[in-house]
C-alpha cells in the first residue's frame, strides 16, 4: 500500500511539472544599446520562460526598417526540487540603414506577446571612442552612370585594435554584376589623431537595368578581446562580437540613349587588332590565318558584340570559333574577342580587304564612337606550277638513301677491294636495278599523261554537251539581263553572285571563282566592281556609280562576241597592270 501512494505521488508530480514545462508563461524583449549610432548593429533578445518551439520566432517583420542578420537559438533546462523550468531564447543582430526613430514590433510566442521596443538611430558620433574603434566606410566613383557601364567601388574597414578573427560582406544592389578587383590592400594611416589599420576592398558593380538603385553597404562581423576581463591566463581568452555596416550609397543609371541603333557598348575605350600569324604573303591556294582582336576597358565579355566578318569572293573562308575572356587590370575589367579566321586564295592580283567597323559608346565624351581597321589591298600571287613526275613530290626517297646513295648496289665478294678503285668508276657503274626503276618511271610518266589527255578531253566534252543541250536552266542572256536588273538594286553581294553566274556563262571552262580582270574582253569591269567594293566596305563614304558599272558589262559583252566569232578567247596577262 505504501510502494501504491508513493509511486502515484511520483507520478502526479512528474505530470504536473511536464505540464508546467509546456507552457509559456512570459516572452520578454531586449536590445543591447539605445540610442544606436547608424554604422552600428543592435542585439535583439527574446526570451520565452517555458517550453516553446525553436520556429517559434519569425523575424520577417523587422525587414522593414532593419537589415536583419543571423538569428541564433539556444534553450534551457533545470529541475530543482522536482521543479522544471525551460528557457528558449532567440538571439538576432539587425542593422539599421537610417537615421531616425524605428519600432520593433511585439513577437508572438505560444499565445504570449512581448512588448514594442522604439529606437533610435542617430548619425555617427566621431568623438565616440567607443564606436569609432571600428567603423567601414564605402565609396564611388560615379553617381550617375549608364546601363552596363562599370562602376568602381571602394570599401575601407578601420581597425583601430587588433581583432581576433573577422568577415566583410560584399555590397549588395539588384539587377547589378559585382565582382570583386583583386586582393585586400592593407596600410595604416591617421584619422582624428588615431592610428588605424585599413583594410581596403574594391569592386566593379556593372548595372544590369535603368533607373534608381540603392547599394547596400557590406557588413563586418568580427570578435576582439573583451575589456577588463579577469582571466589572464589560459589558452581561451573572452571575446565580444562587433558587427559593423557601410553607408548605403544611391545611384542613378541611365538608359541606352534613344538614337543608338548598334549593339549597345558602353566603354572608355574600345579598340580593334590584326594578327597574322603566318606573315602576309599571299598565294593562290594557299591558307593564311587572320587572327581579329576585340578589346573593351569597363564591360564584361557577355556585352562584347560579334566581330564583323565581311570578304571579297576571291577569297574561300573557314572560321574558327571565337573566344572570349575578361580580365581584372588597374581596377578595371577587361573584355576581350579574339576570332580567328583562315583565307584561301582563289585567284591571283590586288585584293582589296574591307576595313572592319564596330561602333561604341564612349561614356567619357557620350558620343559614339568606331573602333576600325583600316581596308587593306592585298597581292596574291599565282600558284607555283608543278613539274610533273618529280621524283620529290611523287615519290619522295628513303632518308637512309639520301645519307648513303650506294646502299643499293649488290654486294661485292670480300675479296674485292673497293677501297682501291676510283670513286667515279664505283658511281657510273650501271645496275640492273636503276635501268629497272628508270623503265618504270618511264611508263609511269606515259600512262599520266595518256590519262590527263583523256580526263580533259572528258571534261571539255561534258562542259560543251551542257550548253549545246541547254542543261544550264539559265542562258546567257537571261544572265547578262539579270545582272543589270541586279545592279540596279546596289547589293554588293547579289550584285558579285550575279556577275559570278554570267562569267561563268561567258567562261564554262574556266575553273573556280572567276575575277574579270582573269579575260582580256571583261578586264574593263574589274575597276568598277573594285570600286563597287570600296564603296560597301571601305573607311570613307564614297558614292558608286551604277552607270558605269552598266556600260562596262555592256562593253565587255561586245568584246566577248568579238572575240568568238574571230576565235577562242585570250586569257589576260599573267600579272595585269591594275
Amino acid at each position: 500500500m505504501r510502494v501504491l501512494i508513493f509511486t502515484s505521488t511520483l507520478f502526479l508530480m512528474v505530470f504536473h511539472s511536464v505540464v508546467a514545462m509546456a507552457e509559456v508563461e512570459e516572452v520578454q524583449a531586449t536590445i543591447d544599446k539605445n540610442p544606436v549610432m547608424v554604422d552600428e548593429a543592435i542585439r535583439l533578445t527574446i526570451t520565452a520562460n517555458g517550453s516553446a518551439n525553436r520556429d517559434a520566432f519569425d523575424s520577417s517583420a523587422l525587414l522593414k526598417d532593419f537589415v536583419v542578420g543571423r538569428t541564433s537559438v539556444n534553450s534551457q533546462t533545470s529541475i530543482v526540487n522536482f521543479d522544471t523550468k525551460r528557457t528558449t531564447t532567440w538571439v538576432t543582430t539587425l542593422f539599421p540603414r537610417k537615421e531616425g526613430s524605428y519600432t520593433i514590433p511585439s513577437f508572438t510566442i505560444e499565445g504570449k506577446q512581448t512588448q514594442p521596443i522604439t529606437v533610435k538611430v542617430i548619425p555617427v558620433q566621431q568623438s565616440d571612442k567607443v564606436a569609432r574603434d571600428y567603423f567601414v566606410t564605402t565609396d564611388i566613383d560615379l553617381q550617375e552612370a549608364y546601363l552596363n557601364q562599370q562602376l568602381l567601388y571602394t570599401v575601407k574597414l578601420h581597425l583601430a585594435s587588433n581583432i581576433e578573427r573577422g568577415s566583410l560582406q560584399s555590397p549588395e544592389m539588384p539587377n547589378a554584376d559585382i565582382r570583386q578587383l583583386g586582393d585586400d590592400a592593407q596600410y595604416t594611416d591617421i584619422i582624428n589623431g588615431r592610428r588605424y589599420q585599413i583594410i581596403e576592398r574594391k569592386f566593379a558593380i556593372v548595372p544590369q537595368a535603368s533607373g534608381e538603385f540603392t547599394i547596400r553597404g557590406p557588413i563586418f562581423t568580427g570578435e576582439v578581446a573583451a575589456p577588463n576581463t579577469n582571466q589572464r591566463f589560459g589558452f581561451f581568452n573572452r571575446t565580444q562580437q562587433v558587427n559593423r555596416v557601410g553607408p548605403d550609397i544611391t545611384i542613378q543609371v541611365n538608359p541606352i540613349p534613344k538614337n543608338i541603333d548598334y549593339p549597345w557598348l558602353p566603354s572608355e575605350m574600345v579598340r580593334l587588332d590584326e594578327e597574322w600569324p603566318q606573315g602576309e604573303s599571299f598565294t593562290v591556294g594557299e591558307p593564311i590565318t587572320r587572327v581579329v582582336t576585340l578589346t573593351a576597358i569597363g564591360v564584361v565579355e557577355e556585352q562584347l558584340p560579334d566581330i564583323p566578318e565581311f570578304y571579297p569572293p576571291n577569297f574561300k573562308l573557314y572560321p574558327d570559333q571565337s573566344s572570349t575572356t575578361t580580365v581584372e587590370k588597374d581596377n578595371a575589367l577587361i573584355a576581350q574577342r579574339m576570332s580567328s579566321l583562315a583565307l584561301i586564295p582563289t585567284q591571283a592580283g590586288n585584293i582589296v580587304l574591307p576595313e572592319v567597323t564596330i561602333p561604341w559608346f564612349n561614356t567619357v565624351t557620350e558620343k559614339t564612337e568606331y573602333a576600325t581597321l583600316p581596308a587593306r589591298t592585298v597581292s596574291v600571287s599565282p600558284a607555283a606550277p608543278s613539274v610533273a613526275g618529280q621524283p620529290s613530290q611523287s615519290a619522295p626517297l628513303p632518308s637512309s638513301a639520301l645519307d648513303n646513295p650506294t646502299s643499293q648496289a649488290p654486294e661485292k665478294p670480300d675479296s674485292f677491294d673497293t677501297d682501291n678503285k676510283p670513286a667515279s668508276d664505283i658511281s657510273s657503274t650501271p645496275s640492273y636495278l636503276t635501268w629497272l626503276f628508270a623503265v618504270l618511271w618511264v611508263l609511269t610518266a606515259m600512262g599520266w599523261a595518256i590519262t590527263y589527255r583523256k580526263r580533259r578531253s572528258l571534261s571539255t566534252s561534258s562542259s560543251a554537251s551542257l550548253v549545246s543541250t541547254g542543261k544550264n536552266s539559265l542562258s546567257e542572256a537571261d544572265a547578262f539581263k539579270q545582272l543589270k536588273q541586279t545592279i540596279r538594286t546596289k547589293n554588293s553581294q547579289d550584285i558579285s553572285a550575279a556577275l559570278q553566274q554570267w562569267l561563268k556563262l561567258l567562261y564554262p571552262d574556266a575553273k573556280g571563282i572567276i575575277s574579270p580582270s582573269q579575260f582580256t574582253e571583261t578586264q574593263g569591269i574589274q575597276q568598277p566592281y573594285n570600286d563597287l567594293l570600296s564603296a560597301r566596305f571601305g573607311k570613307s563614304s564614297t558614292q558608286w556609280d551604277d552607270k558605269a558599272f552598266v556600260q562596262a558589262i555592256e562593253d565587255a559583252r561586245k568584246k566577248v562576241k568579238e572575240s568568238q566569232r574571230a576565235g577562242p578567247h585570250s586569257l589576260a596577262p599573267l600579272y595585269p597592270s591594275v
